[in-house]
């Protein structure tokens, strides 16, 4: 709670609405609170509010929210994976993270807890989604992740939330299969030391870190950056242009393609890129440009990130709240 208030002096009402506003209108929410009581009375039992379970410990006191031209761009590579940790090629097999990938997404969680954040995107694939759900438990604010499902329409009727007061206390995830990671073909699940022994170290690293050669069956760099890029501008930078605060979680080559795009890099550029596992990266958009602020290096992150003043601003009512509880 201490969080959520603090959090909630720093940008008061001003939650993202774009992506779960659809899923019910007034009339839908009125017709389901009549059905919900209905049911209930035929048990003896009472309501009074959907949403009283909920909501009868939190904090709702409105406050102006920081208005400010600049948004914030979190990109975060999901933690090691149990791929990585045997060094495979993993491109696009859906693999879950080690005990250390959890504790790289924990951390940097820990590193953009005082960050704000309305809205986070993550590739289909399950190391992605897995360091997003850790990174957003140390959160100052304590939304809880909602991911929203959109893949048919039985999908987004079942996943509606009725309740306003447990929406603004939610964050919604959106999964994007074009934030995937490259798709390497036949050379997924082979060792990466044996593939190079086998085929030469020179064709493997022309096939990993070159722009437009493609591994057998796989996808070139270009190939990646023209789905990724393509999302990123379609979706996620109407968001950033919004003043929305956006979190992306994906892949190595995926975010190497969005990076190439954010600071203009040139193909060699991009190709000599290296991005760690679980280390978030923080960029400004402002007048329509994208500004790289750093990666913090722990979770006493003051002295690594180049805050704006807004920024700074934001933090010191996060801290200073937390500091009156």
């Amino acid at each position: 709670m201490m969080a959520l208030t603090a959090c909630q002096l720093a940008r008061g009402a001003n939650w993202l609405q774009t992506d779960i506003d659809h899923l019910c209108s007034n009339t839908t929410l009125k017709k389901h609170h009549l059905s919900l009581r209905f049911k209930l009375d035929r048990f003896g039992k009472c309501c009074s509010s959907l949403c009283d379970p909920v909501t009868s410990n939190v904090h709702t006191t409105s406050y102006e929210p920081l208005r400010t031209n600049e948004s914030t761009l979190i990109i975060v590579r999901h933690g090691e994976s149990m791929w990585n940790e045997k060094n495979l090629f993993t491109g696009c097999v859906d693999v879950p993270l080690t005990n250390k990938g959890v504790e790289e997404a924990i951390e940097a969680g820990k590193r953009i807890s005082a960050m704000p954040l309305d809205i986070v995107y993550t590739s289909a694939l399950v190391r992605s989604q897995m360091t997003a759900m850790l990174t957003l438990t140390q959160h100052c604010c304590q939304k809880v992740p909602i991911i929203i499902h959109k893949e048919t329409e039985e999908a987004e009727v079942w996943s509606q939330i009725y309740s306003e007061d447990t929406k603004s206390q939610s964050i919604p995830v959106v999964k994007a299969w074009q934030l995937n990671e490259r798709m390497y073909g036949d050379l997924q699940g082979l060792n990466k030391q044996e593939t190079a022994e086998v085929f030469g170290k020179e064709q493997v690293l022309r096939w990993r870190r070159t722009y437009e050669v493609r591994p057998p069956n796989g996808e070139s760099l270009e190939m990646c950056l023209q789905r990724a890029v393509t999302y990123f501008k379609d979706n996620i930078e109407p968001q950033l242009m919004a003043g929305k605060h956006v979190m992306v979680v994906a892949h190595a080559n995926s975010l190497r393609s969005i990076i190439m795009y954010l600071d203009n890099l040139s193909p060699q550029e991009v190709i000599n890129l290296e991005l760690s596992t679980g280390v978030p990266m923080l960029y400004i958009y402002k007048d329509g440009k994208f500004i790289r602020r750093g990666s913090p290096a722990g979770t006493k992150e003051a002295g690594v990130y180049a805050y704006t003043a807004n920024l700074a601003q934001y933090k010191d009512q996060v801290l200073q709240g937390t500091m009156r509880k």
